[in-house]
């Protein structure tokens, strides 16, 4: 759908998206107030998207695209797994200090519901990527197999998901990756296998 816009529109939308719905109530806002925000006509949004959840469905779904390239990117070339999951946990809570809009969008204002039942919530690269790193883990022995592997990505998530909440209650003070090593660390040791530790 994005490609099918010009890059100006484009561009456009994607200021007002991020604007309009890291700052308001996700079902209070509407297709017209990213219209009004983006110099865009009604039409053209509601004949791209059909409605404000694909709208910004679409534009989360390039957003992601984006960190999961920055983390493909970072990958390259770390062979220890301590310090490739160190690299993506580092990774996502740099990301989100730098867009706290996505991270608001993402964490705070999207349905969950609603956005679990789209196709851009399963986000299978980046997805696929941490859950093949996190089962080599566990295969070598490095990492608990007492839950699977999915389990590890939701405690891994759900740690960058609850610095990121607190950050933006804190008022966003310090940085959010000062301690990422020192939180990283505590991670880890959840994580690991216990004979290994």
């Amino acid at each position: 759908m994005l490609n099918e816009l010009n890059k100006d529109i484009h561009m456009r939308l994607e200021k007002a998206v991020l604007e309009v719905f890291s700052n308001y109530d996700f079902h209070k806002a509407s297709i017209r107030d990213i219209a009004d925000k983006a110099g865009v006509s009604f039409t053209t949004i509601y004949k791209h998207y059909g409605s404000k959840e694909r709208l910004v469905f679409a534009f989360v779904d390039v957003w992601m695209g984006k960190l999961t390239d920055r983390i493909v990117d970072h990958l390259q070339g770390i062979e220890d797994l301590k310090e490739k999951l160190r690299k993506v946990f580092w990774l996502q809570l740099d990301y989100y200090e730098r867009h706290p809009g996505l991270g608001r969008i993402v964490f705070m204002t999207l349905p969950m519901k609603t956005w679990m039942a789209d196709e851009t919530f399963a986000q299978p690269r980046m997805m696929n990527l941490m859950i093949t790193v996190l089962r080599q883990g566990q295969e070598e022995g490095i990492l608990t197999s007492d839950v699977r592997a999915g389990t590890l990505l939701d405690f891994l998530m759900g740690f960058v998901q609850r610095s990121f909440f607190m950050w933006i209650l804190r008022g966003q003070k310090e940085s959010l990756v000062e301690q990422a090593n020192a939180m990283f660390e505590m991670v880890w040791r959840g994580m690991v296998n216990p004979q290994k530790k």
